[in-house]
């Protein structure tokens, strides 16, 4: 009896290289919408009556919606754990605009409003995360 090869190909799974690109990928489109966010948020001071106390609640809702995009992308290109590269890419996303806070302040000071930050960018990014895999790249 004669073996023949299953001429089915299945596609190939991603590798790290690929899930590590698309984290990156995800991560650079997340600080570009906030970066837009802000700008408009600028925009809107300038020229309108908006009240600077609402720009607190306006970056943590541009933050919280960059995550989610974040870890939508790095969820939709795995195979597996979405929702783990989702946390990754919200606890990277949070680590790197902390790390740029401190460098701007020239000093670190733990405070609710960083922990906040933390701890919204990670859950956005895993909430990204699992509605990403789900939309997966075919």
């Amino acid at each position: 009896m004669k073996h023949t090869k299953n001429t089915e190909s299945s596609p190939p799974m991603p590798g790290i290289g690929t899930q590590v690109k698309a984290l990156a990928t995800g991560i650079l489109i997340a600080y570009a919408i906030t970066c837009v966010a802000l700008i408009v948020t600028a925009m809107l001071l300038t020229y309108t009556n908006l009240s600077e106390t609402a720009v607190p609640l306006i970056v943590t809702v541009a933050c919280v919606i960059s995550v989610f995009v974040a870890g939508f992308d790095a969820g939709r290109a795995s195979e597996e754990k979405g929702w783990m590269w989702g946390l990754a890419a919200g606890g990277i996303y949070a680590l790197i605009l902390i790390c740029l806070l401190v460098w701007v302040a020239g000093t670190f000071v733990p405070d609710a409003r960083k922990i906040t930050l933390l701890l919204l960018s990670i859950a956005g990014g895993g909430l990204g995360g699992v509605v990403g895999i789900n939309f997966k790249k075919h």
